[in-house]
């Protein structure tokens, strides 16, 4: 287990990357050639890699690896406005591309935006702009940002570098990939189809998630999303034997400390990595570090042929940082004030998100929904490339019904005999249509009494109210804190469970007996 630092707030690393982060390989003997002086070829940034390619080996020669005029000094800083760097130069590097520059020994990465006129470009800064200024010089490294990529990668907590923030060593710089890569090739792709249990009742019965697709938490503050995130990492572990990388964007410093110390106490943390970009860090970092977990994601998926569970908290983040880089940049505002290009760079991170013959990438992904408004346009770029769809609701956790997944608005595309099979999916049907026929009858009940209903309507009340309670359940992480033993339902037992309550055979059944519980075969 790495080494935690000292002060539970001194996890954060400097604003450059540390040198054995990213060590500069070997000239090759062939290359005699007179070569650039600039101090940016003795820093820690990786030498380019071919345009052609996403992978660069630590032990390939420079010449075979290197643009021209890489790490050549290519311009100056003219002006720095917060976060926002623009930079005159007469060779354009191209958009997208990685800069740098040195100040006290610290060295500063900008990524390319956009090209103002023909000799200058405007740039965002990874990390904090303290200490730069006008007339410093710029160089270019060759390539967009990568980070390396290693199998001991698990078990660790990194920034959008690559670097570590758990104190612990840096990752063996034998391998670099390129955070903005294209998606597997189609012909290489696999269609999601299979359901990946999650040993969670009301979701394995109501909206499954599809081994390989995109699932969406929605909801507010305070509804649970992030504590379902933790549980299906155990999950993850414990059921398949696979590994999670976790993304936190725009996360809280004590969420994402709080996050780490539940993981280690589960005992799922030497097959998590987790990636953040933290509340405080430029927008810059809080975009991209969304694009290094899904960098760290492939490579466990398409070397070391693991199942993959990619977790983002939180989506809406991401598009925040987005909006906040397009009004740093000066685009004209769309609807409600988001950016210009938000269909353009959720579509961009969220088609990379696939499965191949190597492994499977499944993605869950916490969705916060602006004052609970599902048409927010946020919501709705991110919904359109989901396949399934939890929502979480504030009158169900006003019930203390957890988790306050709505199950009559919640969905999953796998709904479907073709899929689920006849019986899964008419348990499904039979359970909702009992749980919305009980909303419906909720406001008659408070203002009338269940006694006004009719027999056959009391009785569907009656069995939904125990079903209700039935499919909250007790969580692994977070057992420590409610003092109840975590449980975990395998699908079989809840459809026979959920059988059992549908045909009536525990009507004369108290509901507090139904509530946080595993299996009803398990006892009290």
């Amino acid at each position: 287990m790495p080494r935690r630092p000292s002060n539970a707030l001194t996890w954060k690393t400097s604003c450059a990357p540390p040198a054995a982060i990213f060590p500069v390989p070997p000239a090759s003997p062939a290359a005699t050639a007179p070569t650039s002086t600039s101090s940016c070829a003795n820093t820690a940034w990786p030498r380019n890699c071919s345009r052609a390619t996403t992978t660069v080996k630590a032990t390939e020669s420079r010449d075979a690896r290197q643009a021209p005029n890489a790490d050549a000094a290519i311009g100056t800083i003219v002006e720095v406005r917060g976060p926002v760097v623009d930079i005159a130069c007469p060779r354009l590097p191209p958009l997208h591309q990685a800069l740098c520059t040195h100040s006290n020994q610290q060295t500063f990465i900008f990524e390319v935006h956009q090209h103002l006129d023909s000799a200058h470009v405007r740039a965002i800064t990874l990390h904090s702009t303290s200490g730069l200024c006008r007339g410093m010089t710029v160089y270019d490294t060759g390539a967009p940002l990568q980070v390396p990529v290693s199998p001991e990668c698990l078990g660790r907590l990194l920034d959008v570098f690559g670097a570590p923030l758990d104190g612990g060593a840096p990752l063996p710089a034998s391998e670099y990939r390129n955070i903005l890569a294209a998606p597997a090739p189609l012909p290489d792709a696999v269609a999601p189809s299979d359901v990946l249990e999650t040993g969670i009742k009301v979701i394995d019965l109501l909206c499954p998630f599809v081994r390989g697709g995109k699932t969406g938490l929605f909801g507010g503050a305070g509804l649970g999303k992030t504590v379902l995130i933790m549980e299906f990492m155990h999950a993850m572990v414990t059921l398949h034997q696979g590994v999670s990388v976790f993304a936190g964007v725009g996360e809280r410093i004590r969420e994402g400390h709080e996050l780490w110390h539940m993981m280690e106490a589960a005992g799922v943390m030497p097959h998590t990595l987790m990636v953040f970009g933290q509340m405080d860090e430029s927008p810059g970092v809080r975009f991209r570090v969304g694009h290094t977990a899904l960098t760290y994601a492939e490579f466990l998926r398409d070397q070391l042929h693991k199942e993959v569970l990619f977790l983002m908290d939180n989506a809406f983040r991401f598009v925040q940082a987005g909006s906040e880089i397009s009004g740093l940049l000066g685009r004209m505002p769309a609807t409600v004030g988001y950016q210009p290009t938000l269909m353009t760079e959720v579509a961009a991170l969220q088609e990379r998100i696939l499965s191949t013959r190597a492994g499977a990438v499944t993605a869950v992904e916490a969705i916060y929904v602006p004052a609970d408004d599902m048409s927010d346009p946020a919501v709705t770029a991110i919904i359109a490339h989901l396949d399934t769809t939890v929502i979480l609701s504030r009158a169900q956790a006003g019930k203390g019904i957890y988790p306050a997944v709505d199950p009559v608005q919640s969905t999953s595309q796998l709904m479907d005999r073709h899929f689920l099979g006849d019986r899964h999916y008419t348990v499904a049907e039979a359970v909702r249509e009992h749980l919305a026929r009980y909303q419906e009858l909720e406001d008659i009940i408070t203002m009338l009494g269940i006694e006004e209903l009719s027999e056959q309507d009391r009785r569907v009340v009656l069995r939904a109210r125990k079903l209700q309670r039935y499919l909250t359940q007790p969580f692994h992480v977070i057992a420590e804190q409610t003092a109840i033993p975590g449980v975990s339902v395998p699908l079989a037992a809840t459809l026979a469970d959920c059988e059992a309550f549908l045909r009536g055979d525990y009507d004369d059944m108290p509901e507090d007996r139904c509530y946080l519980r595993g299996s009803m075969q398990e006892g009290p």
